[in-house]
């Protein structure tokens, strides 16, 4: 006859193990004719005697507690190995009816037909294992708990996560320990990412580097960027939406290195993709990079704590080059946007910031252009003026210099008129009273001479009529002197006079003219030797040594 068990839902893997069978119209388990119900010692009905052993085959369990733990007794002959872990089962079960807070470390973890299957540690400060076992949330327990977890801390469950469970210890002979969970405890989960935070963020504070980067002057203009994100990802896509635009027209030029963004390692990853590309710029480009650009999209917090690394951080915050974090949404927040110069919400704010300062430095740019615009008309305007006013300067001056000129030749026309005309009259009174200078003197030397010649033919008349022939020669000889005298004196006389018209004739119109001097005639030609002789607007025809002009006079 078959003996049925008063069970919970939580019970059926055990007492299934143990080898009950489920009745499907009755809906219990019961345990089969011949099986021994010892193991289902707890889940039997009340007042169910347990047959006494008889024989040396026979089992009885003697359960006694040392030290706090359960510990199973077999007989001398020895029990099954079904009998012996539904033994520790039941003590199990009967030692943790509910279940206890533990603090674990989620090492595994995995999803099937609703169920999640875990892999938990414990382990010391250096990462050795204390402990180490299997958990699992049921399907009805999954559902329930999870969305209420992943709601408050937005952590969704994954490796390398530390939480404080309420599990209730199970052992089941065909399935050995482990541990169901059926509540998470959000607020420690929480707390243990802000320690991690507050350790990092309090260790760079106490070296003096938190705020580093973010004492960098912002980028006045952006030219080269570095960006680092993981290849393919969404928020990446959303990035160079605008990104390849812009360098598409030639005004930014966008370098990418990739990395993966979460799971083990991955801090350690991204450092070393930035260093290399650090390294590598200077063979690659003019210019260094005007700010370095972190970028992933959303996920849950436990994906974005892998980016809460020291040296990761500590590698940010030494950099020379200002960063820019746009890592998961507005609510997400990392140790690496902590120490960045700026951060951004999403990697979408990222490019629009920069994008604004590039368009910022363009409008200033044509705002400048168009200041040096106006000034320069203005200055042409100012130029403009003033060379119109000494136009007219130079024009005025030059009236007044052409009328001071004009009146300066006027007065020097006369002038040289008035002398040529004086040396004229002065050479022709010259010449005048040398000629009768001259007539003068001939005439006197003639008249001496008729005088003297008688005289001395008189003499010699006198002297006597009988004189030698060398007398009359003499005398003949001397009357010869005289007349080569008189000749020379005439011959003098008149080169004289040849010079005298030679000068009279050299200070004639023509030469005084050649000498730089001019003469003015009316235009009916009669000459103008004095201002009283002209008047305003008289027509003036001017003589030079080599020509005419014609003039008016103006005053």
């Amino acid at each position: 006859m078959a003996t049925y068990l008063t069970t919970h839902f939580k019970d059926k893997d055990a007492v299934k193990a143990l080898g009950a069978r489920w009745d499907g119209e009755q809906k219990q388990w019961y345990v089969p004719k011949g099986r021994d119900l010892a193991p289902f010692a707890a889940w039997l009905p009340t007042g169910t005697d347990l047959p006494q052993a008889s024989s040396p085959t026979s089992t009885q369990l003697a359960v006694s507690q040392t030290g706090g733990r359960e510990v199973v007794a077999a007989a001398a002959k020895g029990i099954s190995l079904s009998t012996l872990l539904a033994g520790i089962s039941q003590a199990v079960a009967k030692a943790y009816s509910s279940g206890v807070w533990t603090l674990v470390e989620v090492v595994e973890l995995r999803a099937t037909g609703g169920h999640v299957y875990l892999g938990v540690s414990e382990r010391d400060t250096s990462g050795a294992v204390l402990a180490k076992t299997s958990a699992v949330i049921w399907q009805n327990t999954a559902n329930r708990i999870l969305p209420v977890f992943q709601q408050a801390t937005g952590v969704e469950l994954a490796t390398g996560i530390k939480l404080l469970v309420r599990a209730r210890p199970v052992f089941k002979p065909a399935h050995g320990f482990s541990l169901e969970i059926d509540a998470i405890d959000s607020d420690y989960t929480l707390g243990d990412l802000e320690a991690r935070k507050r350790e990092i963020r309090e260790r760079l504070q106490a070296q003096g580097v938190f705020g580093a980067n973010r004492q960098l002057p912002a980028p006045w203009d952006y030219n080269e960027v570095l960006v680092v994100a993981p290849q393919g990802a969404a928020g990446l896509g959303d990035f160079q939406t605008d990104a390849n635009r812009l360098q598409a027209g030639g005004i930014c030029r966008f370098t990418y290195v990739y990395s993966r963004f979460q799971g083990e390692g991955a801090a350690k990853e991204i450092s070393n993709a930035l260093q290399t590309a650090l390294t590598d710029w200077p063979d690659l480009h003019a210019d260094p990079p005007d700010a370095i650009v972190i970028i992933r999209g959303g996920g849950a917090v436990n994906d974005l704590a892998w980016l809460n690394d020291y040296d990761l951080a500590r590698l940010i915050c030494d950099s020379p080059i200002p960063v820019l974090t746009g890592i998961g949404h507005e609510r997400d927040n990392t140790v690496l946007d902590e120490v960045a110069h700026t951060r951004f919400d999403t990697p979408s704010k990222v490019i629009a910031a920069i994008q604004s300062v590039i368009v910022a430095r363009a409008r200033a740019a044509r705002e400048h252009f168009q200041d040096v615009v106006h000034r320069g008309q203005a200055a042409t305007q100012t130029v403009q003026s003033r060379a119109a006013k000494l136009e007219t300067d130079v024009r005025s001056q030059a009236r007044e210099h052409l009328a001071k000129g004009r009146q300066h030749a006027s007065d020097a026309i006369r002038d040289i008129r008035d002398g040529a005309w004086k040396r004229v009259h002065r050479a022709d009174k010259s010449s005048t009273e040398a000629m009768q200078s001259v007539k003068n003197g001939v005439t006197d030397t003639l008249a001496q001479a008729k005088i003297a010649v008688p005289k001395h033919w008189d003499k010699i008349m006198a002297v006597g009529r009988e004189a030698t022939r060398s007398r009359k020669l003499a005398a003949e000889k001397s009357l010869d002197s005289v007349k080569d005298h008189a000749k020379r004196i005439m011959r003098e006389g008149a080169l004289r006079s040849e010079g005298l018209m030679r000068e009279i004739t050299g200070q004639g119109p023509d030469k005084t003219l050649r000498r730089g001097f001019a003469m003015v005639r009316s235009a009916s030609g009669a000459t103008i030797s004095g201002i009283t002789q002209t008047h305003v607007g008289l027509p003036l025809e001017i003589q030079f040594h080599d020509g005419k002009v014609s003039a008016v006079t103006t005053k």
